[in-house]
């Protein structure tokens, strides 16, 4: 497995035009293999996440099976001249995983349930949209996933029983596009959670990093990275 880091020229209209297109940054993404990834569901897949810093830098973030060239993407939405990525062999990182560890995280989602309004009517998968039930479905997903959200100590809990998490929900985005072949629009909400995790089953957390979290995998959410809390 890789982790590729790439800082994106948001001066440049081949830029926005990729960040405006959650589409249009999948497929510039995929066409960074000679050799087609494997499908969903057969092992770890292409994974990749657009973060903003705080110096309004903007990064494109993949993990993937195999190494990426994203000199096209240099080209379109870099700095041809002077610009490059960095790519880590992440394996020694995921293997050294164990109980115990605590790590801050980031994971861009696409929080979702199925709801219906009548007893009638067809379940239909719907964002959710409140930041207490988007921090729920994280919550929900940790015990597989192979970690836990650290709790705050009670002196530090704002607002009691709704604050309880080292947990930050933000940069939430909806999102609307066309994909081939559909007359309707795709569209999709995502958000991005900051926070502090342990972890409790190093083998299910590494699924996670590799496979991704949630739905809307192909558009920029399911990634999840970690670094030294």
């Amino acid at each position: 497995m890789y982790l590729t880091r790439f800082r994106i020229n948001t001066a440049r209209v081949g830029a926005r035009r990729l960040l405006s297109s959650p589409q249009r940054m999948h497929a510039a993404v995929m066409s960074s293999f000679a050799e087609i990834p494997p499908p969903a569901g057969q092992g770890p897949r292409v994974l990749w996440r657009i973060d903003h810093d705080s110096r309004a830098a903007t990064h494109l973030h993949i993990v993937s099976p195999a190494k990426p060239d994203l000199t096209h993407l240099v080209e379109q939405a870099g700095w041809p001249e002077t610009g490059r990525w960095e790519t880590f062999d992440y394996g020694p990182f995921l293997d050294r995983l164990a109980v115990g560890q605590r790590w801050t995280f980031r994971l861009t989602a696409n929080p979702v349930h199925t709801a219906r309004r009548t007893d009638d009517e067809p379940t239909k998968i719907t964002a959710h949209v409140g930041v207490r039930h988007q921090m729920g479905w994280l919550l929900q997903r940790q015990d597989n996933a192979g970690f836990r959200v650290l709790e705050k100590a009670p002196e530090h809990q704002l607002v009691p029983e709704r604050d309880r998490h080292e947990l930050i929900v933000h940069n939430r985005r909806e999102l609307a596009f066309n994909k081939a072949g559909q007359s309707k629009p795709v569209t999709l909400v995502s958000v991005t959670f900051d926070g502090r995790l342990e972890v409790t089953d190093p083998a299910a957390l590494r699924r996670a990093l590799t496979h991704g979290l949630g739905k809307a995998k192909g558009y920029g959410c399911g990634l999840m990275t970690l670094a030294k809390a």
